[in-house]
């Protein structure tokens, strides 16, 4: 089955939620290839500001700072970046590599799309999840006429 496109910031951001493991036996395959290799970032921990959009008035603001690791790398020529919620180095490192050999559209690319339509698919299916165990908590009012 073919993977289905997403923009490069679509994939990054399913990246990013994507599993340490998946990651990093992508990233070894993507490097074994022998590409000229270099890391631009080392994984970096620091902490960013999570900002929010209120649903009725749409106002922006600032609910906190969270914790997160980023990494910038070189591979064969194109950069690849990756930030990741938390302070995961070796999954944001990876992730990084993944993101390169997807720009550069290397031959572990087609598992790297795979991976991020699996992960997408996982995301819809745990909101999904979410909203049918609030639905019997919805309030519904009979239409006045």
């Amino acid at each position: 089955m073919p993977a289905e496109v997403h923009s490069r910031e679509r994939a990054t951001e399913l990246l990013a939620a994507a599993g340490e493991e998946d990651l990093v036996a992508l990233a070894d395959a993507c490097l074994s290839g022998g590409a000229e290799f270099a890391v631009l970032l080392a994984p970096e921990v620091g902490t960013i500001a999570a900002q929010v959009r209120e649903p009725i008035a749409h106002d922006r603001f600032l609910l906190g700072d969270v914790l997160a690791c980023r990494a910038e790398v070189s591979l064969g020529g194109r950069r690849g970046w990756a930030i990741r919620l938390g302070d995961n180095r070796i999954a944001t490192l990876a992730a990084a590599v993944c993101d390169a050999e997807l720009a550069a559209g290397g031959p572990t690319a087609p598992q790297i799309r795979e991976l991020c339509v699996r992960v997408e698919r996982e995301q819809q299916l745990s909101d999904h999840e979410e909203w049918a165990a609030l639905a019997p908590t919805v309030v519904r009012f009979e239409e006045l006429t």
